[in-house]
C-alpha cells in the first residue's frame, strides 16, 4: 500500500462565492501518485469551504460561474441569507468568539470584526461537507464523463489563499 499527498493553494474571490474546478489538478495528482487501484480523498481544512462532485456545465454567467453554480447560489441565498451586519438573525459570532478571534496573532484572521460576519458561509459549508472520496480503478478516477470536482469557498468577506488537501491511498 502506498500513499501520496499534495496540497493545492487556491485564491478565493472575496466578493462572492468562489468555485474552483480542481478536476484536472486531482487527475494530475493521481497520475503523479502512480496508484493503480485505491481511493482519492479531496478535503478542505477550512470551515467555510466545501468540496463537491457535480456535473460540469458549459454555460456561464458574466462572472464566469456555471449555471448550476448560479442556481445553487440563488437557492442558498433564499434559505441561508448573507450575514452582512451584526444586526441579522445570526447569533454567530458571539461576543466571546469575537474577542477570541480579535486576539489571535494570525494573518488569516485580521483584526476586523467585519471579516468574520460569515455565519452563512459556515452553515453553507456544513451542508455540503469538507470532503469527497473517489474510487481509483486502473489508474482512473471514477467520475464518469461529466463529473467534476469543485472546491467552494462560501466566505464572501475577503480574498485569501485557501488550501485543498489531496490524499491518494492504494496500490
Amino acid at each position: 500500500m502506498k500513499t501520496y499527498a499534495k496540497e493545492l493553494i487556491l485564491t478565493s474571490n472575496g466578493q462572492r462565492v468562489s468555485y474552483h474546478n480542481i478536476t484536472e489538478e486531482v487527475k494530475q495528482t493521481l497520475k503523479e501518485s502512480q496508484v493503480t487501484n485505491g481511493l482519492c480523498v479531496v478535503q478542505s481544512p477550512h470551515t467555510t469551504c466545501a468540496v463537491i462532485f457535480e456535473e460540469h456545465v458549459h454555460d456561464t454567467d458574466f462572472n464566469g460561474d456555471e449555471f448550476l453554480q448560479v442556481d445553487l447560489n440563488r437557492i442558498l441565498d433564499t434559505i441561508i441569507p448573507r450575514e452582512v451586519s451584526e444586526n441579522t438573525n445570526y447569533r454567530y459570532p458571539g461576543p466571546k468568539h469575537l474577542d477570541f478571534l480579535m486576539s489571535l496573532n494570525d494573518a488569516n484572521y485580521p483584526c476586523d470584526p467585519g471579516t468574520i460576519l460569515n455565519g452563512d458561509a459556515h452553515i453553507r459549508a456544513s451542508f455540503f461537507g469538507a470532503s469527497e472520496t473517489f474510487v481509483v480503478k486502473e489508474s482512473t478516477l471514477q467520475i464518469g464523463s461529466v463529473g467534476y470536482i469543485y472546491f467552494i469557498d462560501f466566505d464572501q468577506n475577503r480574498q485569501r489563499k485557501r488550501k485543498c488537501q489531496l490524499m491518494i491511498i492504494g496500490e
